[in-house]
């Protein structure tokens, strides 16, 4: 039997998170070729695999027909596509053509054309969802977002001002233009605050599944979700921290070692922090914001902060300044490292008991 390469075009794609309408596959008698830049599908190359088994066995490419569709039920999706001749392959895939707005969607679409969010996303894929934003309406005082629930919504303020506040203290004040909800849907976990209207305000709420769909195709929307939560992160603490730094102690259950531990480090703070656990003392010594001392029962150093990181009950109370000796004192590893390494072993721990 003679070697042969036979194309096929993605015709129908129905939520394939790979291919796209329009992109080509080349099987051949060896190998299945897939669209250039793209992943490999192993879901795709099973049912390539079967089809050209059934080539193999009828004689070769004779044995597949011009306007026969075959399909892969994929993870999430499906497509199917066809055979065409390599003169067809060649061809530029044509883009389809965006779909018909309607007049309140347009008008929508260019009055929130200057917000940042809309900014960092494109255009062909802004206009694909645009139908289905959702102006809410909410009165001066009410709650948008609640601390300690999920929200699948990410929201756009079209008028109106926001607060973000974690019981009487205030985070941040938001305008027309920001964004809220993004900590709770892009962390997958619940709100860290709640948000609440200080005038009659008016949002614009982007459903969860659209926003995925504009993350997995947009590298520009990733890098500046990225940046929105690095800056909403850094603000948040440094507000809390303030606040902190004028009462220096307070209860484990309001604010549990890590995210005490994350302050010190971002504030660069010099001083001991001492922690009066149900099993006892502990303390940890930081010079600038670095670990340079710490001891929990027997414990020292690395592995008494991991210990700290499993605690959640107690009080604390943070000293300024440190002896001279303790600031010559080497630091006990990456603050990073240890963080990340404590809360794994935390999680372990909770998933064996």
């Amino acid at each position: 039997m003679k070697s042969f390469n036979l194309y096929f075009k993605i015709i129908t794609n129905n939520n394939c998170p790979l291919y796209e309408k329009g992109d080509l596959l080349t099987l051949s008698d060896k190998a299945l070729t897939c669209p250039e830049h793209k992943p490999t599908c192993l879901i795709l190359v099973r049912e390539m695999t079967q089809l050209l088994f059934r080539l193999l066995d009828g004689g070769g490419a004779g044995a597949a027909e011009k306007g026969e569709l075959f399909s892969c039920s994929g993870c999430s999706g499906l497509i199917k596509f066809g055979l065409v001749s390599k003169e067809e392959a060649a061809l530029p895939v044509s883009e389809p053509a965006a779909p018909a707005l309607s007049d309140e969607s347009r008008t929508l679409l260019d009055s929130i054309r200057d917000f940042p969010l809309i900014q960092a996303i494109p255009e062909d894929d802004l206009v694909k969802v645009v139908d289905r934003l959702r102006k809410e309406r909410v009165h001066s005082g009410a709650t948008l977002i609640r601390k300690g629930q999920s929200s699948m919504y990410l929201y756009i303020i079209l008028s109106g001002n926001m607060v973000v506040s974690d019981k009487s203290l205030v985070i941040a004040t938001l305008g027309p233009g920001e964004i809220c909800g993004e900590m709770s849907y892009l962390g997958g976990d619940t709100a860290g605050a709640d948000v609440k209207a200080i005038t009659d305000a008016e949002v614009l709420s982007f459903a969860g599944e659209d926003l995925s769909m504009l993350l997995d195709r947009s590298p520009g929307l990733q890098l500046y979700m990225a940046k929105v939560l690095a800056r909403r992160l850094g603000n948040a603490n440094s507000v809390r921290f303030n606040t902190f730094d004028a009462c220096m102690s307070g209860w484990l259950r309001e604010m549990p070692p890590a995210e005490l531990f994350q302050i010190f480090h971002m504030n660069q703070k010099t001083g001991v922090l001492t922690l009066d656990f149900p099993e006892g003392m502990a303390k940890v010594s930081f010079r600038e914001g670095c670990v340079i001392n710490a001891q929990f029962g027997e414990k020292t150093n690395q592995e008494a902060i991991f210990d700290m990181l499993g605690e959640k009950e107690g009080r604390y109370a943070f000293t300024t300044g440190l002896s001279p000796e303790e600031m010559r004192s080497a630091e006990i590893g990456d603050f990073m490292m240890l963080l990340m390494e404590g809360i794994k072993r935390v999680d372990e721990t909770g998933e064996e008991s």
